[in-house]
């Protein structure tokens, strides 16, 4: 019986989401060597971007957290997508990258990244634990809060 990154994302309570499809010219994964790359994930609902909008302008700390939740619960379905839904491939989450629309008096990035980081940890355990980024940038595809990447170490 394979250790299935859907079970455990169901085990929190919460539904992992049918992958999304690129929007542009990408792909939503590669595998190279023992690391799989995972595109930008936005946050989605029944398929459509939600959370519109800048932390420190139109979103409180508490949306962004949220955002960056359900962005990361998409990042989670693609590496399901990728694996097979077998997370016993997985070494370690190498890197998180969360990118949030923020104002530029916006200092809080840290804050908004944990509902990414924290959903990651729940979800796989110390497989999750990563390394990070957080960035504040001024706009986002389709104007939602954050996006979130990752990269993953697999096994040999």
């Amino acid at each position: 019986m394979i250790d299935s990154i859907r079970q455990r994302v169901h085990a929190l309570g919460l539904i992992l989401p049918t992958p999304s499809q690129p929007a542009a010219n990408y792909i939503n994964h590669v595998i190279s060597q023992h690391q799989l790359f995972i595109s930008g994930q936005i946050p989605l609902v029944d398929g459509k971007p939600a959370y519109i909008g800048r932390l420190g302008e139109s979103l409180c700390d508490e949306q962004g957290t949220q955002a960056a939740e359900l962005a990361a619960l998409g990042l989670l379905g693609q590496l399901s997508d990728a694996l097979g839904d077998d997370l016993s491939r997985v070494t370690r989450t190498l890197r998180l990258g969360v990118f949030i629309a923020s104002t530029a008096e916006f200092q809080r990035q840290s804050v908004v990244a944990n509902g990414a980081s924290n959903l990651l940890v729940n979800a796989l355990g110390d497989k999750g634990r990563h390394v990070r980024t957080a960035i504040g940038v001024c706009s986002l595809p389709a104007g939602v809060a954050v996006e979130v990447d990752a990269i993953f170490e697999l096994q040999p």
